[in-house]
């Protein structure tokens, strides 16, 4: 079962990125260690996260995990 928009964005939020909004319900997230690699989620929290969007996500907690 997919992971909700809201969990996806608590995810970030616990890992120390931060969000900007976007045009209508998209908000770009960005980390001060990845400022390169942005994550856009587009949805409401309600919403059924994206396959492509939850692999994106654990992509970069992978890098971030990396990089310390």
């Amino acid at each position: 079962m997919p992971k909700k928009v809201r969990e996806l964005k608590a995810i970030l939020l616990k890992a120390g990125f931060t969000y900007r909004p976007g045009k209508g319900s998209h908000t770009i997230w960005t980390h001060e260690q990845l400022p390169e690699l942005p994550i856009t989620i587009a949805g409401k929290d309600g919403d059924d996260a994206k396959i492509y969007l939850e692999k994106t996500v654990k992509q970069r907690l992978k890098k971030l995990e990396e990089l310390q």
